[in-house]
């Protein structure tokens, strides 16, 4: 411990007497820089040469800032001023229009400079009266593969998510669209011609247990899958909720109908089907950041079939992405969507694997 403080003083100013706010540390050792925020936890100072430097806040018996702090106490109330240390007493001389006073050490839960607290009040005020535009992210993804010569082929995948998420409730906007085509042989055909979109509203009615609705769509060139239409709703809950892994598992119910249109099998003519069924719906969502920078998603939805016993589908997914800057990562995606009531002569399964560019976009509600 001693060492380690002894390498940040190298790196840190530590001139008493210097413009700037002093922290000083039970060993002794003072530091000096600008004070940007804590959260009962740590201390963040920012130093002219060492940049953001934590700080553990058990660790710190005394301030002395030149700048105005505000202090958050367990009981909610606000001290702003200028804050030293009397007696191991946090004192704040109240500044224009501000509340000041004393107060012990483990009464305050956090430590904001004025810039940080006008952010946190700003996000405070969206979050209490959150309006439907506020706190929108989402990620871009798309890959494309070309063949010239011998072959010609084309392939691209495109897809995307917007979510609004706040404490109490969540809504998604999904959708990924696959097209390809082999042009090696003339006349060329199309190998691939799909598209899956759709909505999810969640509500959390206690810090694990949540409600939800979903509506899915979906079409399928290739399976002659003119449209699927699913529309549900269940109950889930949060089994895992950390600042690095969260693990989802719901279940309801849902009413599905799928249409499929008319083809030739060979010559012989296969006449359009309207299926209509009511389903079971269960499933898990898992997210992990394994890495500062890599981070992995998966989710698998499964559908038993209530109207025709003995028959069933399934949707998976699941993507890793890797952080090349803030806004734009490289991701690897799979998907398997599998009916096992396809249309005759064709195959249940459509299975996409693609790799390309991530942009995100937003900032979600912290």
């Amino acid at each position: 411990m001693r060492r380690s403080l002894l390498l940040m003083l190298v790196c840190v100013l530590w001139v008493p007497g210097a413009n700037g706010d002093q922290v000083t540390l039970k060993n002794g050792d003072r530091l000096t820089g600008t004070i940007v925020s804590g959260d009962g936890k740590t201390l963040v100072l920012k130093s002219e040469f060492a940049g953001d430097v934590t700080i553990q806040w058990d660790a710190v018996t005394a301030i002395n800032a030149s700048q105005d702090l505000n202090l958050t106490l367990k009981d909610g109330k606000r001290l702003s001023g200028k804050v030293s240390t009397s007696d191991g007493t946090f004192v704040v001389a109240p500044g224009v229009g501000t509340a000041g006073g004393s107060t012990a050490k483990d009464t305050i839960v956090a430590v904001r400079n004025n810039a940080e607290q006008a952010v946190y009040d700003e996000q405070a005020e969206k979050m209490a009266h959150p309006r439907l535009y506020y706190f929108w992210s989402g990620v871009f993804d798309t890959g494309l593969a070309l063949t010239r010569g011998n072959s010609s082929t084309a392939s691209y995948t495109l897809s995307g998510n917007a979510v609004r998420a706040t404490p109490r409730d969540k809504l998604t906007l999904y959708g990924n669209y696959v097209y390809a085509t082999d042009n090696t042989v003339v006349p060329g055909h199309t190998t691939a011609n799909s598209i899956v979109s759709g909505v999810r509203g969640d509500l959390n009615v206690s810090p694990r247990l949540f409600v939800f609705a979903i509506a899915d769509f979906q079409t399928n060139e290739l399976q002659h899958l003119d449209l699927r239409q699913a529309y549900g709703g269940g109950f889930g809950y949060h089994a895992l909720k950390s600042a690095r892994n969260t693990l989802d598992i719901f279940g309801g119910a849902n009413y599905d109908r799928d249409e499929f249109g008319a083809y030739l099998l060979g010559t012989t003519p296969v006449a359009a089907v309207n299926k209509d069924s009511g389903e079971f719906l269960v499933g898990q969502e898992f997210a992990s950041k394994f890495s500062k920078r890599s981070t992995f998603t998966e989710r698998f939805s499964l559908f038993p079939n209530l109207s025709s016993t003995g028959q069933y589908r399934f949707q998976f997914n699941s993507s890793v992405a890797t952080q090349l800057k803030n806004w734009l990562s490289w991701q690897f995606s799979m998907s398997d969507i599998y009916i096992s009531y396809p249309p005759t002569g064709l195959k249940g399964n459509d299975l996409v694997l693609s790799t390309g560019l991530r942009v995100n976009w937003g900032k979600p509600a912290k």
